[in-house]
């Protein structure tokens, strides 16, 4: 990637789509979780007051998670949002981390980041 401006606009676009398919899944009623996107930080509370916090890095170019089982980076790589120590995908990952922490199936579409 090689602009500051172009991760920042590929970064925004992915926590937009999380945050439409939150929406998604909460029309559904099959959990109670509450979300804000705020100048890059996308905020996720749980029922039970816990939280998932998914942000862009800008420094490293990395999208990262936080969540009860601890955090996360993702980079682009091969136009995905690459864990940097597993290489598992970010929808994966999310979806794995919200059905744990806050009992929400939430489904995903590919998270596509942008080419290097």
């Amino acid at each position: 990637m090689s602009t500051e401006t172009e991760f920042i606009a590929a970064a925004d676009a992915t926590l937009a789509t999380i945050g439409l398919a939150l929406d998604a899944a909460l029309e559904t009623g099959n959990a109670d979780v509450d979300w804000n996107l705020n100048d890059g930080i996308l905020e996720i509370e749980c029922a039970d007051g816990s939280k998932l916090i998914v942000n862009r890095h800008v420094p490293n170019r990395e999208l990262w998670v936080a969540a009860r089982a601890g955090g996360f980076h993702f980079r682009a790589d091969a136009g995905l949002w690459r864990d940097t120590r597993s290489g598992d995908d970010l929808a994966s990952v999310l979806a794995k981390l919200l059905r744990a922490q806050g009992g929400l199936t939430l489904t995903l579409p590919t998270l596509v980041a942008p080419s290097e």
